[in-house]
């Protein structure tokens, strides 16, 4: 196996080579969790791997509390399974709430205040079914609670963090908030060495090839916790030594056939490009901090047979969603070609916003 048969059968795990599921909650449950910073155009990531979906499609799974979008895993926001979360969020809370606490002492946060101020929004999400980040606001000027910005928004994250809130109604960059316990009401609860195993399968399963550093660097979990729930699955995967790394995938994949080229257009934080901790086989190394910065910013990219060829963006004109595409380097007609229906994709996707 090289290279270019690892690309192939991740894009095949990852959903990017058919429309083998229908609904989006689908998908993000067999991905296990799916980054989605800038959610407008995270949207995309689910929208890819449907056929014939539109913005409104991910927009109303979002609000029907199909898929929660939250703060989890490394830590940054993701797409969650509503049946997943509360035992994926419960991995991630001892190592997340340090990260949150520190975050806090760096700016000076009042501990007392936030504690309030966290009580005092679960009070209001009680009496209404969600309010966005404003409305809040409001709502607590109202009652005397008047704390600045910064306060407000370390208060929201302790809250997500404690599995007492979570997103409400999406629309467009629109992120509302609601009470966790009224969005999700059948979700599964696991001790945490089956958590683990749960975490460790979907994310083999789904993500695969890969190595035991990209699922630490994935789940956010500690080498240990990574290693056993590894070891819990290692029965149901099957390994191979590539480029002197131990790769794990399922053991009745099979390398697709060439029967033609992948020619795709994913968004930032993409899981086929940001879930492992080792991206050289997706991008050559002079072209890396092209779409990939320092400081874990990642831009949109043209990809031709899993590999980074470029990036892209998503604009308007005359009212319309278009997409512009711009190559690392000179590329022939014949291959910017293969993007037509992938560009057509993407602009139909958002149409219904206009």
């Amino acid at each position: 196996m090289n290279d270019s048969d690892i690309l192939k059968i991740r894009l095949h795990n990852q959903l990017l080579d058919g429309y083998s599921l229908k609904e989006p909650e689908e998908i993000v449950s067999w991905m296990g969790a799916m980054q989605a910073q800038a959610l407008d155009i995270a949207k995309w990531a689910l929208g890819a791997r449907l056929e014939n979906s539109s913005v409104k499609t991910i927009e109303d799974a979002l609000t029907d509390g199909k898929i929660i979008r939250t703060h989890i895993l490394r830590p940054t926001w993701h797409f969650v399974a509503a049946e997943d979360i509360h035992w994926m969020r419960k991995l991630s809370v001892e190592k997340l709430r340090a990260v949150y606490i520190s975050y806090g002492k760096s700016w000076g946060a009042d501990e007392d205040l936030i504690l309030k101020t966290r009580l005092a929004v679960t009070n209001i999400l009680e009496k209404h079914d969600y309010l966005y980040k404003q409305e809040i606001d409001e709502h607590l000027k109202a009652i005397g609670h008047d704390v600045d910005p910064h306060t407000l928004s370390h208060a929201l994250s302790h809250s997500e963090l404690e599995g007492i809130i979570c997103n409400g109604k999406i629309s467009g960059q629109n992120h509302s908030y609601a009470l966790l316990e009224k969005r999700v009401l059948n979700a599964k609860v696991f001790i945490k060495e089956e958590a683990l195993k749960q975490l460790a399968f979907k994310y083999f399963s789904s993500h695969g090839p890969a190595t035991l550093q990209d699922f630490i660097w994935w789940s956010g979990l500690t080498a240990t916790e990574a290693k056993a729930g590894l070891e819990s699955v290692k029965n149901h995967f099957i390994s191979e030594k590539i480029n002197e790394k131990i790769f794990w995938m399922k053991p009745d994949i099979q390398i697709p056939e060439n029967k033609k080229p992948s020619a795709l257009l994913l968004p930032p934080f993409d899981e086929f490009v940001v879930s492992y901790k080792d991206r050289s086989e997706i991008i050559e190394k002079e072209h890396h901090s092209k779409v990939m910065t320092k400081n874990g910013i990642f831009s949109p990219t043209i990809m031709l047979n899993g590999e980074i060829i470029g990036s892209w963006k998503k604009i308007k004109k005359k009212n319309k969603v278009q997409v512009e595409l711009k190559f690392f380097e000179k590329t022939n007609k014949k291959t910017v070609d293969l993007y037509k229906n992938e560009i057509k994709r993407v602009e139909e996707f958002y149409a219904i916003q206009e």
